[in-house]
Formats: structure tokens, sequence, C-alpha cells
């Protein structure tokens, strides 16, 4: 992997991980379905403007509508949706290493329905997040969090597994940025309603929500996608997903340095786990040359 690969890498996974500490400001002054709505509106628009001006088409494949409204709705609805829900009790920091188990999600599910091989590395990484999600919520039993946030971040990240699960070979045929955008689109029109039904709206302005919702709206929201894209096109989508395993720690890191959350040291021990797990899972799809050459190196 070449030092460009690496640093796309990184970017990724600290945009990715913030998302959760722009996303906890946004909530503690806003309706978080109404916010996330609006963010999904502006960054898929601007998406979409991107895609045509470099000459993406609206003519999408079967696979690729399919997986444009599967994924607007597992991830950016139900996902994102609970997760600024839920942000509103549940610090920043649990809800990224929540999220963050979604790797060894999917590689759960693919291996109980739809018949993936499943290594030894991967038991042993599924056995490690497992132990790590245990550590964490173990420290916290003390009633330092809130159950119902939990249970909505843990519904969240299986909504995500499952988008994640039904993009397989679903986004061949090109203008991806389209596709992008178009799921963005998806996630907005099913928000708004639950946000119009069911939200008042009263906002605290102030600059630090400006600021983070203008964050989330670009950085997680269009920038980190389009360099994901960049990497899984550059490197592959298997090697790119290693980059998986940093952000547990990109996510409490954020959250410990803008919010002041605290850890513990079991809550520090359960994210190392958690990350090892993940990285396990990753390098076991690896092809068997590749790794022996990791190896050797």
């Amino acid at each position: 992997m070449d030092i460009r690969s690496l640093l796309m890498g990184l970017a990724f996974a600290a945009m990715w991980s913030s998302a959760f500490t722009s996303a906890r400001i946004i909530v503690a002054a806003a309706p978080p379905l109404s916010a996330l709505a609006l963010r999904f509106l502006i960054s898929g628009l601007l998406a979409i403007v991107i895609a045509r001006m470099l000459g993406q088409s609206w003519r999408l494949t079967r696979a690729q509508w399919r997986a444009t409204i599967i994924f607007g709705i597992c991830q950016n609805a139900l996902y994102l949706g609970l997760n600024f829900v839920a942000m509103q009790t549940v610090e920043a920091s649990l809800a990224a290493i929540i999220a963050s188990t979604m790797p060894l999600l999917v590689a759960l599910a693919g291996w109980l329905f739809l018949g993936d091989r499943l290594r030894p590395l991967s038991l042993i990484g599924l056995l490690a997040g497992v132990a790590g999600v245990a550590l964490i919520m173990g420290a916290r039993f003390g009633g330092a969090f809130d159950p119902y946030g939990v249970a909505l971040c843990v519904v969240g990240a299986l909504a995500l597994a499952v988008a994640t699960l039904a993009l397989r070979g679903a986004m061949t045929g090109g203008n991806l940025l389209m596709v992008v955008g178009l799921q963005m689109m998806v996630g907005s029109v099913v928000l708004w309603p639950f946000a119009l039904g069911f939200e008042t709206v009263q906002i605290v302005w102030s600059t630090k929500l400006v600021l983070a919702f203008l964050y989330t709206t670009v950085v997680p929201g269009l920038a980190a996608t389009l360099v994901w894209f960049l990497l899984v096109n550059r490197i592959g989508a298997v090697r790119a997903a290693t980059f998986h395993f940093l952000n547990p720690f990109f996510g409490v890191a954020i959250a410990a340095a803008i919010l002041g959350e605290t850890l513990g040291l079991l809550d520090i021990l359960g994210v190392a786990v958690i990350a090892a797990g993940i990285l396990a899972v990753q390098l076991s799809k690896l092809p068997a040359q590749t790794q022996s050459k990791q190896q050797k190196l």
C-alpha cells in the first residue's frame, strides 16, 4: 500500500468517526430528525450537481437503483436517524463504538445467512469484538448510559450492516457519485414525514451549532464518501475496509478532545479489543498471496 492510499484511508476513518461528535453538538440544540433530513437534502443536492458536472447520468442500472433505495433507507434513514435520536442521551464516544462494530456484524451475517466461509482469523475477530463490547457495557452498567438510547444505536448498526450487504455487486456500472447523491435524497424523503409529524422545531442558535451542521453536511456527509470511493477504486474494497479498525479509536479520541467526554480504563481496553477484532476480520478476507507478502514484510 502506497503512502497516498494510507493517507486517504486515515482521512476517511477520521472524517467518518468525527460525525458522531458533530452530531452530538447538533442534537443538543436542534430536533434530530429535522436536522438530519435537511443535511441529507443539502448533501444529496451537492452530490447530484457535482455528478452532473462530471458527466454522470441519472440512468442507473436496476441493481444500482435497488442499492440506492435500500442504502438510502437502511443507512441514512434508519442507521443515522436512530443514531441522531439516540445521541440526545448517549455520548458520542459510545455511539461511535457501537457503530464501529458494523464490519463484525457484516461478517457474522454473511456467515449465518449468505453462506460465507468463516476463517479461523474471522472467528477470533468476532469473538474479540463481542468481548470488547462486553467490557464497555459491563463498565457502564452502573447507570452511565441510557439503555433506550443504546438500543437505538444497536438497531442502527444492524441496519447499517444490512445496507452494506445489500451493496454487494450492486455498485458496478459507474455513476457512483450520482448513486451517493440519490441515496441521500432517499434518506431525506423518508425522514421528513417523521420529522414533521413528531418533532417541534425549536432551535437554540449558536455559532457552534452552525459550524457543526456545515461540517457534518460537507465532511462526513460528502467528502468522506468521495474519499471512500476513491480509496476503493485505488486499492480495492477489502484492503480499504481494513481502515475501519481505526474508527473506534478516532471516534473516542475526537469526542474526548472536542466534547470533553471521559473514558475509563475498561472503555479504552474495550475499544482496543474491538479494533483488533475488526482488523482480524478484515485481514482474514485478504487473498492468501497478499497475506503471505505482508507476513514477509
